[in-house]
C-alpha cells in the first residue's frame, strides 16, 4: 500500500532535508518507487542538496495551478524522484496550501512511498503537510530543546488524528551531555526506528550533492539509513553497534550491536 510520510520535527535545523533525502535514496536502493516532495516552500532546500536549486518546472507551479504534477517530476542521477520547491519568493505568494493534500494524492498513484520533507515550525505549511500524509516521521537532536518540540509535533499529530510511523534520532554521539536513549523513547513515547550518527560523511555527501549511501557506501551512515528504511517497511532489524567507542549500550533490555 502506497504512503506519504511527513518527515517532520517542529524545529528548525534538526536535519529533516538530509533525512528525507536518505531515506527516500535508501529506500530507492532497496527497489521501492520514491518521491521525495520539498513540502518546505518557504524556504526549500531539496533541490540545493541535490545540485538543482533551480528548476523549470516546480511544486509551487502544480499549487497554483500552472503545471501539472509529472512536469513537476524529475530524476536525480541517483534513480529516486524528486520534486522540489522554488526558490523564487515571488512564488510562494498566494499559494494555496491545502492543495498539498490533492497532489500527494495523485502522487500516491504513480509511485510506491511519498517522502515530504516538511518545513520547521508547525505553522500553516507544516499543518498542511501534517494533512496531506498518511503518517508522520519524527526527526530531532538528542538535546532537550529539540526533544521538546518534537514532543509537541505528536501532539499535534494526535489533534489530527495521524499514526506516528516512529522517532529518528539524527545526530546522535552518545557523549554524557546528550539525552539518552532511553530518556528520549520516554518523553516521546513512540518508537525509535533509526539512530543517525554524526558522520563526516553526511557532511561531505551534501557538498558533492548527492546522497551519503551513493558518495560513502560503506559508511555507518549509510548502514544506519539502509536499516532506518528497513523499519520503515516494516521488517524487524536490530540496531547496529557500528561505534569503535562502543557508545550505544542497552535500551530496554535489546542490546544495540
Amino acid at each position: 500500500m502506497t504512503k506519504a510520510y511527513a518527515i517532520i520535527s517542529g524545529k528548525g535545523g534538526v536535519g529533516k532535508t538530509t533525512t528525507s533525502i536518505n531515506l527516500g535514496t535508501a529506500l530507492n536502493h532497496l527497489g521501492e518507487d520514491v518521491i521525495i516532495v520539498d513540502g518546505n516552500l518557504t524556504t526549500p532546500n531539496v533541490g540545493i542538496h541535490l545540485g538543482a536549486p533551480i528548476v523549470p518546472i516546480a511544486l509551487n507551479q502544480v499549487l497554483n495551478n500552472q503545471a501539472k504534477i509529472e512536469n513537476a517530476i524529475y530524476e536525480h542521477e541517483s534513480g529516486t524522484k524528486v520534486m522540489p520547491a522554488s526558490l523564487s519568493l515571488k512564488e510562494t505568494e498566494k499559494l494555496d496550501y491545502n492543495r498539498l493534500i490533492e497532489i500527494t494524492k495523485k502522487l500516491k498513484k504513480i509511485t510506491n512511498h511519498v517522502i515530504i520533507d516538511s518545513p520547521a515550525g508547525l505553522g500553516e505549511e507544516a499543518k498542511a503537510v501534517i494533512k496531506a500524509c498518511d503518517e508522520m516521521i519524527i526527526v530531532t537532536n538528542p538535546e532537550i530543546s529539540a526533544v521538546t518540540d518534537a514532543l509537541k509535533t505528536i501532539k499535534s499529530a494526535e489533534e489530527n488524528n495521524k499514526k506516528i510511523r516512529g522517532v529518528i534520532i539524527n545526530r546522535y554521539r552518545g557523549n554524557k551531555i546528550e539525552m539518552s536513549l532511553s530518556n528520549i523513547q520516554d518523553m516521546l513515547e513512540i518508537p525509535i526506528i533509526g539512530i543517525i550518527p554524526e558522520d563526516e560523511s553526511i557532511k561531505a555527501s551534501q557538498v558533492m550533492k548527492n546522497p551519503v549511501i551513493h558518495t560513502h557506501p560503506k559508511s555507518i551512515a549509510t548502514r544506519t539509513f539502509l536499516n532506518t528504511s528497513r523499519r520503515v517497511l516494516g521488517e524487524q532489524v536490530k540496531f547496529q553497534h557500528n561505534y569503535k567507542s562502543g557508545i550505544f549500550a542497552k535500551l530496554f533490555g535489546t542490546r544495540i550491536r
